[in-house]
Formats: C-alpha cells, sequence, structure tokens
C-alpha cells in the first residue's frame, strides 16, 4: 500500500468528526472525501481542511476507487449497516466507539470484515494510553502475577449530553445511540481492563442502570432522554477472573478513584499510575517517571509511534508498519459485557454470555 493513505470520512457533524480530520493532518493521510447528510457540516469541514470531494450520500463515497479505507464517525446505531457497505465496498474501516448499538450488530461487522478480508478497526483510545502501555509491560515482565480482580471507576459530577450543554439531543436518545453512560464513557474503561486481561470471555453479568439527577425540565422533554445516566456491573470472565464497573455522566460525589487491575504478585492503579507490591516481607507503593519512559521508547524502539491513538496505530497497520491490535474482538467483548448490564436491569437478574448472545436484537438504522 501506498505510503500515503487515502482516506474518506463518513460523517463529520460533530465535533468528534471533526476531530478525527484534524488528527489525520498529523498523519500520512490524504483524506480524498467526506460524507453528511447536513450541508452545513460538509461545508465547515469543506472550509476547515480544504476537502474538495463532498456527499450527502455515503454511498457515492464508496464508490471512489482511490480511497483505501474509510472512518465511520456516525451515532452507535448507524455504525453497523454503514461499516458493512463499506467492507464489502472493499474499504477497510474505521469505526469510532462502541462498535455497535448491540452485540447482534458488533457481531455482523466482525463476520463482514472476515467475509470480505478487510480491516476493521474500533477507536478505543485508552488501549493505547500512558498507563495502559505501562501496566502490559509490567504484566509482560511478570510483575502482577495471575491476574484475578479488575475494577472500573469514572464519573462526572455533572456532564450529562445535551441536558447539561452540551452535545446535541441525539446524544441521549435510545434509538440513535442504543444506550448512555455504559455505551458511551463506561466502553473506554470495559475495552481497557479486557485488553490488559488478554481479552477474556464474559461468562456471566449481574448489572443494574439509574436516571436520577435533576435536569432542566425543558431539556428532558425536548430531548427526549430515555438512556442511563449511570450503569454498574459485575461480571464473571472467562479464567475465574472478576471484573466490577461503574460509569455514569452525574454523580453527587467527588473525585472517583479510577480504574485498578490485581495480580497474586502486585496491583495496579491506573491514574495516578502506582504499582503496590510486597518486596522482601515490605509493603510498597511504587510510582514511575512515565514520561520519560515514554520518551526514552520513541527515541529507542521502532515504530513506537504507531502506538500512540487508535488513529495512528490503524494507520501504521494499514501501511503494514505493525500488525494491527484486535480492537474489534476487544470491542466486540465490550459490548456483550454493555449489552449485558442493560438486559440484567430489564430483566432484574443476573444473565449469561449466552443468553446474550441469544437475546440480542439490532439496534441498527436503516440507512
Amino acid at each position: 500500500m501506498a505510503d500515503k493513505l487515502k482516506i474518506g470520512v463518513i460523517g463529520v457533524g460533530q465535533d468528534f468528526g471533526m476531530y478525527h480530520l484534524e488528527y489525520y493532518q498529523k498523519l500520512p493521510v490524504e483524506i480524498v472525501a467526506i460524507a453528511d447528510v447536513n450541508d452545513e457540516s460538509l461545508k465547515r469541514a469543506e472550509e476547515t481542511f480544504g476537502i474538495k470531494r463532498t456527499f450527502n450520500d455515503f454511498r457515492e463515497l464508496l464508490k471512489i476507487d482511490e480511497i483505501d479505507a474509510v472512518d465511520v464517525c456516525y451515532h452507535t446505531n448507524f455504525h453497523a449497516p454503514v461499516t458493512i457497505a463499506a467492507l464489502e465496498a472493499g474499504k477497510h474501516v474505521f469505526c469510532t466507539k462502541p462498535i455497535a448499538g448491540s452485540y447482534a450488530d458488533g457481531k455482523a461487522m466482525v463476520a463482514a470484515a472476515k467475509k470480505t478480508g478487510r480491516m476493521l478497526s474500533i477507536q478505543l483510545k485508552t488501549l493505547f494510553s500512558l498507563p495502559t502501555k505501562a501496566t502490559l509491560r509490567l504484566i509482560e515482565a511478570g510483575y502482577l502475577g495471575k491476574l484475578y480482580y479488575a475494577k472500573s471507576i469514572g464519573y462526572r459530577r455533572r456532564f450529562r449530553p445535551f441536558v447539561d450543554g452540551y452535545g446535541t439531543d441525539s446524544f441521549v436518545q435510545k434509538s440513535v445511540v442504543a444506550g448512555g453512560a455504559v455505551y458511551d464513557m463506561a466502553v473506554y474503561q470495559i475495552a481497557q481492563m479486557l485488553y490488559l486481561l488478554g481479552n477474556p470471555a464474559p461468562e456471566t453479568v449481574t448489572g443494574a442502570t439509574h436516571q436520577e439527577i435533576d435536569m432542566y425540565e425543558d431539556r428532558r422533554k425536548s430531548g427526549k432522554y430515555d438512556v442511563e445516566e449511570l450503569g454498574i456491573g459485575f461480571v464473571r470472565l472467562a479464567g475465574g477472573i472478576t471484573f466490577f464497573l461503574e460509569e455514569s455522566w452525574a454523580m453527587n460525589m467527588g473525585e472517583p478513584s479510577g480504574s485498578e487491575l490485581h495480580g497474586s504478585k502486585g496491583g495496579v492503579r491506573l491514574n495516578p499510575f502506582t504499582y503496590y507490591s510486597t518486596v522482601a516481607d515490605m509493603e510498597m507503593d511504587a510510582t514511575f517517571d512515565l514520561k520519560q519512559a515514554d520518551w526514552r521508547w520513541h527515541q529507542c524502539l521502532p515504530n513506537a509511534d504507531a502506538y500512540d491513538s487508535p488513529h495512528s496505530h490503524w494507520v501504521a497497520a494499514l501501511q503494514g508498519r505493525v500488525p494491527l491490535i484486535d480492537t474489534a474482538a476487544i470491542a466486540l467483548n465490550t459490548m456483550k459485557i454493555s449489552e449485558g448490564v442493560l438486559m440484567s436491569q430489564q430483566l432484574r437478574r443476573e444473565v449469561t454470555g449466552d443468553e446474550i448472545e441469544k437475546e440480542t436484537k439490532s439496534s441498527a438504522v436503516r440507512v
């Protein structure tokens, strides 16, 4: 494949679509064309980045032979139909998180990538964070021992989409995004933990969701807010691993303790990054100069830049510089857990991984 990749971006109407376009300016990429149903969004992107070929219908973009790959930046329930169409058109696909609005749709996307022989990568930024890289090194060097428990806790004091002032009402409508804080935020932490654990399969999920914090009534009504603001889950993973998660857009509480990974020889808190162990029969809390280590890795190790972000990794993989991390498989297990939390809340009981696979329904929007 040529050194400078030719890419099309589908969906530039939201801030994250514009962010993707901006980030590509740092990479060996040429944005050949963009597509969006909104003319104003297309005009803004065209004027900002000098992109001349614009389309309201993404299918017209997919007809351009010179495009090697596409970036899908639509809302969640549009991911599966647009991604599958792009894969079937012979394009590699980078899709924003979560993989889809349901496990069924995510599974269909992974199957389409396998059938077409195209690369599918999901935008899971936490896999490329410095704490994740450092934790992975500790795991590989044996400093954590047998991994048996993971915990992710993340929440905002009060920062729900639309009702608290940012984003559009599309972010809080189940028909568009399938879920709330669990699908929007928790996916990052879930995927991060699954990646560090080796992506074990979810065996059972017990979950609960809430929407309790006051909001402006006019925004509640006009936004048609029908997704959760808080999601809690208890997950049994293959290999006897336990995983607990808590994620919220709004919480009457101070700073969360953050994500943790526990092993028989040591444990890690990812923020602030700290390693805990026992050395010479003494309890030890260790900190690291991650910025200095990251600088050295970039100076001394080949292709260190290929793991700086989801975008840089995807482009490097398309260039053949590094093997592609199977973010699609991680995102699919992440979706099984996410959907399991919502399913468990609805049924008021624990659900199994097999049950989630059997009962999952497509939430995809026809395009």
